[in-house]
């Protein structure tokens, strides 16, 4: 019985085949599963979600699913110019599209992502340094766990410059669209290697905001994300922002506003206490958030307050994207769906 049973778990673990060797799988069901991220490839909408599945329309109704390598869950989309594309997710994937989000190619995954690490940390120059002895500690962990982290976002200023960030301040960055990846995990003030959630430009930088109240500003000068004193010490999901205006939003219904280049924070009046999942600012500049619970909040007075939008469905929501026309899209369970604005 013994041998038996000890046969039996090595065919199991034989069979066994990674998420990121095996692609995803196409089914007439994939639209209507939970998508976790949606973006603007021009006019075209590209959702992602779990199992690996990306999906693109050209007039937010008719779907068509992408080829895509990995079946890992994905968590977030980034379209800097209407053909080039990048997807992230679970395992450390980083995938890359060249034509508008119809065929996807793996540019990275955690296994290789390990590799760099060590490589970049696993020799300190100054053995000395505690603060290089702990990143070469957390590389090798990263190797020793394999590929477990996810990346949670991806930003691309154009087609050859942006970054991914993830799980204990997991952060790369690249130069040349995706070909090579280095590591910045020394270049960011986060020493207790809290999760980064999400980055995006705002009053003329790159912020990036992650657990227990984080929120860091790109110093482009030293290259390096300096933190910033925010009045909230909760978990944030995301920031969005534009030639002026900062705004940063997560758990409880909970969003800071700053109008200075993140000197100085006052608190946006959400009216709910559900966390806020996502965020856009629509074509007529409206600043639009969306809740885990269903919620669609605007604001029209730059994020200072918030009212509550009437929506056909009352269903969890995890992205969100600007539509052409001004309406926005939302992403979640059962699908994307179109949310106008009656005047």
């Amino acid at each position: 019985m013994l041998l038996a049973l000890m046969a039996g778990q090595a065919l199991a673990q034989q069979a066994f085949i990674s998420p990121m060797e095996t692609p995803a799988q196409h089914s007439a069901q994939a639209i209507r599963a939970p998508l976790n991220a949606l973006a603007r490839a021009g006019e075209r909408l590209v959702a992602a979600g779990q199992r690996g599945h990306i999906l693109f329309s050209d007039d937010g109704k008719d779907w068509v699913q992408a080829q895509v390598p990995v079946s890992s869950d994905l968590t977030a989309l980034a379209f800097p110019s209407t053909e080039q594309g990048w997807a992230v997710g679970h395992e450390g994937v980083v995938l890359h599209s060249g034509d508008g989000g119809k065929t996807w190619s793996k540019q990275l995954d955690g296994r290789q992502i390990a590799d760099l690490l060590v490589k970049h940390y696993g020799n300190p120059a100054n053995p000395d340094d505690p603060g290089a002895q702990r990143l070469k500690q957390d590389a090798e962990l990263f190797l020793a766990q394999g590929a477990d982290k996810p990346l949670l976002d991806v930003w691309f200023e154009d087609h050859r410059n942006g970054f991914v960030v993830g799980a204990f301040n997991l952060i790369l960055r690249t130069a040349d669209g995706g070909q090579t990846w280095t590591p910045w995990l020394d270049r960011v003030d986060n020493p207790r290697a809290m999760h980064l959630y999400g980055l995006r430009p705002a009053a003329g930088s790159l912020f990036m905001v992650g657990e227990q109240g984080l929120v860091l500003k790109l110093d482009a000068a030293r290259q390096r994300f300096a933190s910033l004193e925010l009045p909230y010490q909760g978990t944030l999901f995301g920031v969005l922002g534009d030639d002026n205006l900062i705004l940063v939003y997560g758990l409880r219904g909970n969003a800071y506003r700053s109008l200075d280049g993140g000197a100085s924070w006052s608190r946006a009046e959400t009216g709910i206490e559900a966390g806020i999942t996502g965020g856009v600012i629509a074509e007529d500049g409206s600043v639009v958030l969306t809740g885990q619970t269903g919620q669609l909040l605007r604001s029209t007075d730059r994020g200072a307050t918030f009212s509550l939008v009437q929506v056909d469905r009352v269903v969890p929501n995890f992205a969100m994207a600007p539509v052409v026309g001004g309406a926005v899209a939302l992403a979640g369970l059962g699908g994307v769906r179109i949310q106008n604005f009656k005047q």
